[in-house]
C-alpha cells in the first residue's frame, strides 16, 4: 500500500478513527491494533512476508527478555551474538547472497577458472533493511545497558511494525520510540495540525517533485548514449531532486502519520541540498541511517579518536557499508566510496557546518558558492547510484565532461526554474521544523499555502512512482 494512493487514503482515516475512538481506553488494545493494522498495511504488499517480520521480533524480543535477569558480560555477548548474526543471516540471504556468489565466481574467473555456482530467484521483502536495523539497535543497546528491555510482548510487536515508518524509515532507535508505546497517548489538537501539514507537504514533495523529475530522468538516462553533456547533467539534477522528493516526501508523510496517532518520529531529513559540505549534507541527508552507522559502527571502530590513518579507514568502512546497505551492486558501493572521499578531508580539516544565518533573505556569495559546490559533488556521485552498471555511470560522466557540456541542454528550462524556486522557498524555511511549518504566520495566508500545494498536487502530479527506497 503506498502513501500516494486513494487506498492510503482510506486506510488512513479509518485506522485513525478506530484508533482514537473504539480503542483510544486501553493502552494494550491500541497497541494490539496498531499490530494488526501494520501487519494489515505489510500484507497489502506480500502477505508471505510477514512471517519475517514476525520471525524478527519474537527472536529479538525473546534475547531482549534474558536481559532482565542479572547476566555474565560473556552471556551477553553470546546473546548480542545470536541477534546480530540471526538479523543480518536474514538480510544476506534475502538481499546480498546473490550479489556475493556472481562477485566470487566473476574473481575466480578472472584468473582463468570457471565455477559453475549457483543463483536463488529470490524476491526482496520490502522495508526488510530498515526494520532489520531497527530491531537490531534494541539488542546492542540492551547489551551496552543503555535501555532496559521490555516485557510487554505487544508493545515490541508494535514498535517492530509501526506502519507509518515500516517499509522505509525513519529507522528509529527502540531507546527513542519503544517508550512511547508504553505511554498514554493522547488527542492534541496542535499535534494533529502539524501532522497533516508534514502529510501535505510530503505528497507535494512526492507528487508534483519527485514523479515528475523521474519521467525527465528516466528518458535522459535511457537514453543518455545520444544525450549532450549538458543534457545528461540536467538530468542527473532532476535524479537529484526526485530521490530528494520521494525519500524526504516519504519520510515527511511517515512521520506526519505518526503524529496523527500520538507518537513522535526522528526528522530524517534537514534541508540536505543547502548542505555547504559533504559532512554536513550526511548530517541533513538520510539522518536515522547516517546516525545509525556513526554509533553502532563508526563509533565501536574508534571514531575520530584515532590516528589519521586509522579514521581514513574508519570512514572509508562506514560510508562502503552505508553504500552496500542501499543495494547489492558495485554502483552503490562506489557511490558510497565517492562520499567517503569527500568526506574525509572536511573531518580532517575539522570544518564546520556552514552558518545559516537566520537573518538572510538569500544565501552571500561564500554561501551560495559552498552549497552549488557541495550540490554538484552530490548530484554527480547519484549518476552511480543511479546507472545500471558501473560501466554505464562512467560512460555517462564522460559524456558529461566533454565538450558537449557547454550546449545548450534540451531540457525543459520551466522545470529548472521551478527546482530553483522550490529551493528558494527551503532556504527560507531552513530553520523551521520542516517546508510547510507555517505556523508562524497569519491563519489566512496558511490557508492560502494549503490550498495552494493541494491544487498543485491534483493538477501538477506527475505519473504515479513507486518509491525508489522500497527496494532497499
Amino acid at each position: 500500500m503506498l502513501f500516494n494512493t486513494i487506498d492510503f487514503a482510506i486506510f488512513l482515516p479509518i485506522v485513525l478513527l478506530l484508533y482514537w475512538t473504539v480503542f483510544k481506553k486501553s493502552l494494550t488494545l491500541q497497541n494490539t491494533f496498531i499490530v494488526v493494522v501494520s501487519y494489515f498495511f505489510y500484507s497489502c504488499w506480500d502477505w508471505r512476508f510477514l512471517g519475517l517480520i514476525f520471525l524478527s521480533s519474537i527472536v529479538d524480543y525473546t534475547l531482549g527478555y534474558q536481559f532482565v535477569k542479572p547476566l555474565s558480560q560473556k552471556y551477553k555477548k553470546s546473546l548480542l551474538f545470536v541477534s546480530v548474526f540471526f538479523n543480518l543471516g536474514v538480510l544476506f540471504t534475502f538481499k546480498y547472497f546473490n550479489f556475493f556468489i556472481t562477485s566470487f565466481t566473476d574473481v575466480f574467473s578472472l584468473f582463468g577458472t570457471e565455477l559453475n555456482a549457483t543463483s536463488l530467484s529470490i524476491i526482496l521483502p520490502v522495508g526488510i533493511s530498515f526494520y532489520t536495523f531497527q530491531t537490531l539497535s534494541y539488542t546492542i543497546d540492551l547489551y551496552r545497558g543503555k535501555i532496559t528491555p521490555t516485557k510487554n510482548v505487544i508493545q515490541f510487536f508494535a514498535f517492530v511494525s509501526f506502519f507509518p515508518q515500516l517499509v522505509a524509515g525513519p529507522i528509529e532507535r527502540a531507546s527513542h520510540l519503544l517508550p512511547q508505546f508504553a505511554k498514554k497517548r493522547r488527542f492534541q489538537y496542535p499535534q494533529q495540525v502539524d501532522g497533516l501539514r508534514l502529510i501535505l507537504g510530503g505528497l507535494f514533495k512526492k507528487m508534483v517533485i519527485a514523479d515528475n523529475c523521474a519521467l525527465m530522468a528516466n528518458q535522459i538516462f535511457d537514453s543518455y548514449a545520444t544525450q549532450s553533456g549538458s543534457t545528461l547533467f540536467v538530468g542527473a539534477v532532476f535524479f537529484a531532486f526526485q530521490i530528494y522528493g520521494d525519500f524526504s516526501g516519504y519520510s515527511d508523510i511517515a512521520i506526519g502519520s505518526s503524529r496523527l496517532m500520538g507518537f513522535d518520529l526522528m526528522k530524517n531529513f534537514n534541508f540536505p541540498y543547502l548542505s555547504q559540505n559533504m559532512s554536513e549534507f550526511w548530517k541533513r541527508w538520510h539522518i536515522s541511517l547516517s546516525t545509525w552507522f556513526r554509533d553502532y559502527v563508526y563509533i565501536p571502530l574508534g571514531g575520530s579518536r584515532v590516528s589519521k590513518g586509522r579514521l581514513i579507514c574508519n570512514i572509508f568502512i562506514v560510508f562502503l557499508l552505508s553504500g552496500l546497505w542501499h543495494g547489492a551492486n558495485l554502483t552503490f558501493v562506489f557511490w558510497g566510496a565517492i562520499h567517503a572521499v569527500f568526506v574525509i578531508p572536511v573531518i580532517l580539516l575539522h570544518k564546520k557546518n556552514g552558518i545559516h544565518k537566520p537573518d538572510l533573505h538569500v544565501p552571500i556569495w561564500r554561501q551560495l558558492l559552498n552549497i552549488a559546490g557541495t550540490f554538484c559533488i552530490v548530484t554527480l556521485a547519484w549518476v552511480f547510484f543511479r546507472a545500471p552498471t558501473l560501466v554505464d555511470a562512467f560512460q555517462y560522466l564522460e559524456i558529461i565532461f566533454s565538450s558537449s557540456l557547454f550546449t545548450m541542454p534540451l531540457v525543459s528550462r520551466s522545470a529548472l526554474l521551478f527546482l530553483l524556486l522550490y529551493m528558494f522557498i527551503e532556504w527560507l524555511q531552513r530553520h523551521r521544523e520542516h517546508v510547510l511549518d507555517v505556523s508562524h504566520i497569519s491563519k489566512s495566508m496558511r490557508f492560502i499555502i494549503y490550498y495552494g500545494v493541494c491544487f498543485a498536487i491534483f493538477y501538477f502530479a506527475g505519473d504515479l512512482q513507486p518509491f525508489i527506497y522500497f527496494q532497499f
